[in-house]
């Protein structure tokens, strides 16, 4: 008996063993479920906004083609909440037009969104938004719980949205004040009255017209295909009162403005009113297009802005009816940018009908390439976008923003010798305002410096004094008549040293030198020194000065930089001729 009750206290002992086992093996496995859970990476559109994810840290899935220019994007490094999550993905250059994974944090809202071009996508600006966020490589932190489901802020919230209203800037083509959120009718809260309108990108501030082929033979396809390339400029280029502001003029048999630069100033309202344009029909007459552009556009009263440079951009459908070159010259010669997009051109059996061959290279701003742009189909249209709205934003490359009017350092070298007398000098001043009036003067146009000489020399003002018209004139009637001998050589070296050498290298270097007399010393040395150093002299000589000597200072040919006159009160009559050679030598450097 005592047998039988230790067998089965064994085989109690031993099941209980086996299922102790079992149970430490069961939770074992359940710790190891438990420690692995499974990560289902949410996967979100092109046209998700930050803002509109709750979450502060998250990780997601981008699809591929976030890179187009309608899913925008506000700022550079740091973005805008406001801006789509892909779109900044593929701007930062986490991720590529390809999609992929990535992590984004939310961070503070910025006082102000700088909009760049990088890796395909043009980022807009922004004064200012509540909330910000940053993408990074999907990298997790370890112990870091990333949401599997992503939770969405409701669009339908007034609360919300009075929020949103309360704490962003905005600024609408009415200018409509900001406003108490109570106040806001309900209609107007809604996402799209919340959209932020940027102040434009500071580094692309130009003046731009598009001029758009609406002649008969286009159709009205591709005239849409055209509207739709406009469109997308619009919206890449980041339009505003702080950046590029964009006009368009449509061509046929004549030209009609459709708007102009202050029409409207940011790309929604811009992109709206170009969806509005209707074909006109006719010829194709560039050459009287680009006429009136460069006679009408380019106006203050139409919102052209000091400073900022003008670019018209041309497309043609095969090619124009009428001649370019003269009407392209003189619109170069006014400071203006001229690009070609040419599409499709003429085939062989229709090269009889062109009117002016090889047109695009005698009507854009240099033949180098940089200002042509070609396609061979209209469906191929689009690929220009990029190229373009890179090359007009490249304000150094944009050369024919400077003119005979803006580009130069001139120095005016003055003789202010006993023979000259003080009502004569002051005649000689008012010549000196008469020139100086013709220029636009700024800190980045055209300056001006002076310098008296007798036997002695004296700066009267240097280059970076003076950086606006009003200051500049009033310096000229405060200089003092000196008295003394002519010490000309002296005077050139003088101001060689303390007006050119300070020329900023971008700078055409002009002097203008004015006396009345033979000098008492060489002038052979200093001219051939000023001349070396590219410095072009104009000589003026008044009533005893020697004309050989004027032909030596003046730079050649010297029948074009040297003149006489026997009176002082005639002097006024050599400032249009002398601006006119400025301008006709600065005009006729190569292109290229």
């Amino acid at each position: 008996m005592r047998t039988v009750v230790l067998t089965m206290k064994a085989s109690v002992i031993e099941m209980f063993l086996v299922l102790l086992v079992t149970g430490v093996h069961s939770n074992k496995e359940t710790a190891k479920k438990i420690k692995r859970p499974k990560f289902t990476v949410p996967q979100i559109n092109c046209d998700v906004k930050a803002g509109k994810i709750i979450d502060p840290e998250f990780i997601v899935k981008c699809p591929a083609g976030c890179q187009d220019p309608k899913y925008h994007v506000y700022g550079t490094d740091v973005y805008a909440s406001y801006s789509s999550v892909c779109g900044a993905a593929v701007h930062s250059g986490v991720l590529d037009n390809s999609g992929g994974k990535i992590l984004v944090r939310k961070v503070a809202g910025q006082s102000g969104y700088k909009g760049s071009y990088s890796n395909g996508v043009q980022s807009l600006s922004l004064p200012r938004w509540r909330e910000s966020f940053i993408v990074l490589e999907s990298k997790p932190k370890k112990g870091v719980t990333y949401p599997s489901a992503l939770t969405y802020s409701s669009s339908k919230s007034p609360a919300a949205q009075a929020d949103l209203w309360s704490t962003a800037t905005y600024t609408s083509s009415q200018n409509r004040p900001r406003a108490d959120p109570g106040l806001v009718p309900k209609e107007e809260l809604s996402t799209q009255s919340l959209e932020p309108v940027s102040l434009g990108d500071p580094n692309c501030k130009i003046d731009l017209s598009f001029l758009i082929d609406g002649s008969t033979s286009i159709g009205k396809r591709r005239f849409r295909i055209q509207k739709q390339l406009l469109a997308d400029v619009a919206q890449a280029l980041d339009i505003g009162p702080a950046g590029p502001l964009m006009g368009v003029v449509q061509y046929g048999d004549n030209p009609a403005t459709h708007f102009n630069l202050k029409t409207h100033t940011n790309s929604r309202d811009l992109k709206t009113a170009i969806e509005k344009i209707t074909q006109r029909g006719g010829l194709s007459n560039v050459g009287r297009a680009i006429s009136f552009v460069t006679k009408n556009f380019f106006s203050k009263a139409n919102g052209n802005r000091s400073g900022a440079p003008n670019v018209v951009v041309v497309m043609v459908d095969g090619w124009p009816t009428d001649k370019v070159e003269e009407a392209s010259r003189l619109a170069r010669e006014s400071g203006i940018n001229i690009f070609f997009i040419t599409i499709e051109g003429a085939a062989e059996n229709e090269k009889q009908y062109v009117v002016e061959p090889n047109f695009a290279n005698k009507a854009v701003c240099r033949t180098n390439g940089f200002y042509s742009l070609h396609v061979q189909s209209w469906f191929g249209l689009h690929k220009t976008l990029q190229p373009l709205v890179k090359r007009v934003c490249d304000t150094d490359r944009l050369a024919c923003s400077k003119t005979c009017l803006n580009s130069a350092d001139i120095g005016f070298v003055i003789d202010g010798s006993s023979s000259v007398g003080t009502g004569n000098f002051r005649t000689v001043l008012q010549f000196v305002t008469n020139l100086t009036k013709e220029f636009e003067i700024s800190d980045t146009d055209t300056r001006i410096g002076a310098v008296q000489y007798t036997y002695e020399q004296r700066l009267e003002f240097g280059f970076d004094k003076y950086s606006s018209k009003p200051d500049i004139l009033n310096a000229i009637k405060r200089v003092g008549y000196w008295s003394g001998g002519t010490s000309t050589g002296a005077a050139i070296n003088f101001a060689l040293e303390q007006l050119f050498k300070k020329s900023k290298p971008n700078k055409r270097k002009l002097m203008i030198l004015i006396t009345d007399g033979r000098s008492y010393d060489d002038v052979r040395i200093p001219a051939m020194a000023a001349h070396l150093k590219g410095v072009i002299t104009y000589a003026i000589g008044v009533a005893w000065a020697a004309q050989e000597e004027l032909e030596v200072i003046a730079t050649h040919p010297a029948r074009d930089h040297s003149f006489f006159v026997d009176e002082f009160d005639n002097l006024h009559q050599y400032v249009p001729r002398i601006i006119q050679n400025i301008c006709t030598e600065f005009n006729s450097q190569p292109r290229n």
